[in-house]
């Protein structure tokens, strides 16, 4: 675990706030960073590290992030609320223990801030949000994870407590995006069943892509961990037992680990990949520390941690986690390469240290230092 925990302290030495050396999206652009949902992960991860080892370099690390994008009216440096895309949302979950760490009253406007755009989101006429503005009508998995759990903290820490949108969210992914046969769910569906790569009929995306997935399940499993007792966590549970019991079903009997493409493991080009894996694990782990899954699925998630510990390498003196997915999506209209196409999923680049896979894989790390692994 040394191993682990030199990897994490490498990579914020070599980060600031307006740089950080996981989000390779930014660093291939040559760009600062922005308040994103990819840092948002990362600093997440570091906040439980704080909570578990009571190490605060951490936390004071992802304090500084915050310090340095809102401002005392509550306002974040380069949020743009009129973009009205769910990715946004994930950073806000830092909100909450900076607040508590700080008494800092720009964290609790910024997270009325977040809240209130949020409620403005566009929906489908089911009730659910838009993944993004430009994404008209359509329902991401990816998306869950980005602004369900911040809505859950905001309305037990600052809010009414009504859980029920929550719930509601995840009950119309589950009737309209899990696929009969196979338990699993498709990354996108677009209710209005008009975008080139729905099927007309169902309104599904074509593959089960392993990270979107990955999203939903720590999504699932993060709702379960914030909610108090009662029907609405009820009803996550056992869509959550659902999931964890189907995906399981897919792991590589090897490795632990689950492919690219989740239901076509084997299949040329496809490939065992770490952000999702790491995910799946995390959310196996939790889910079992919750009494929500038992030790097989724990030990399910120890073996893909294993493994995923064994991808970290050192090259030249620096520290690598590879196996990463950069990104993928669908559409929009005018770049139809990104047509949900199994092809196109394995088109996409592999990369290391991209806080997408970083960041559940600390995530990962941190539910084995709860278990005494």
């Amino acid at each position: 675990m040394k191993r682990v925990e030199a990897y994490i302290l490498r990579l914020m030495e070599k980060s600031t706030p307006e740089r950080t050396a996981w989000n390779m999206e930014k660093l291939r652009e040559g760009r600062q960073a922005t308040w994103n949902y990819i840092d948002g992960c990362m600093l997440t991860a570091l906040l439980s590290l704080t909570e578990i080892t009571g190490d605060h370099r951490y936390a004071d690390f992802a304090e500084r992030v915050a310090d340095h994008f809102v401002r005392e009216d509550g306002s974040i440096l380069t949020f743009d609320p009129e973009k009205r895309q769910l990715d946004d949302f994930n950073e806000g979950r830092v909100l909450f223990p900076a607040y508590r760490m700080t008494g800092k009253e720009k964290y609790r406007r910024a997270a009325d801030m977040l809240h209130e755009t949020l409620m403005r989101q566009p929906r489908t006429d089911e009730g659910s949000f838009w993944h993004k503005k430009i994404y008209p009508n359509q329902v991401w998995l990816d998306g869950l994870y980005m602004a369900q759990p911040f809505e859950a903290l905001y309305r037990l820490t600052f809010g009414d407590g009504d859980v029920r949108d929550i719930a509601a969210q995840v009950g119309i992914v589950r009737a309209r995006m899990r696929d009969e046969a196979t338990g699993l769910y498709r990354h996108g569906y677009d209710a209005s069943r008009k975008v080139f790569w729905a099927d007309p009929e169902t309104g599904l995306s074509r593959c089960v892509w392993l990270r979107a997935l990955g999203w939903y399940f720590m999504a699932l499993s993060d709702l379960c961990e914030i909610l108090p007792e009662g029907p609405e966590r009820d009803g996550i549970a056992d869509t959550f037992r659902d999931l964890a019991a189907s995906v399981a079903r897919y792991a590589d009997p090897d490795t632990g680990l689950y492919w690219q493409v989740v239901d076509q493991g084997g299949r040329e080009g496809n490939y065992l990949e770490s952000s999702g894996s790491s995910m799946i694990a995390c959310g196996m782990l939790k889910g079992a520390r919750l009494s929500l899954l038992d030790e097989g699925m724990a030990a399910l998630g120890r073996k893909a941690f294993g493994t995923l510990k064994d991808r970290l390498v050192w090259r030249d003196g620096e520290p690598e986690l590879g196996g990463i997915c950069l990104v993928a999506g669908l559409g929009p209209e005018d770049n139809r390469r990104r047509d949900g196409s199994f092809e196109y999923y394995i088109s996409e680049p592999v990369v290391a240290n991209d806080a997408k896979g970083v960041a559940p894989f600390v995530m990962c790390y941190t539910e084995m230092l709860r278990a005494g692994k």
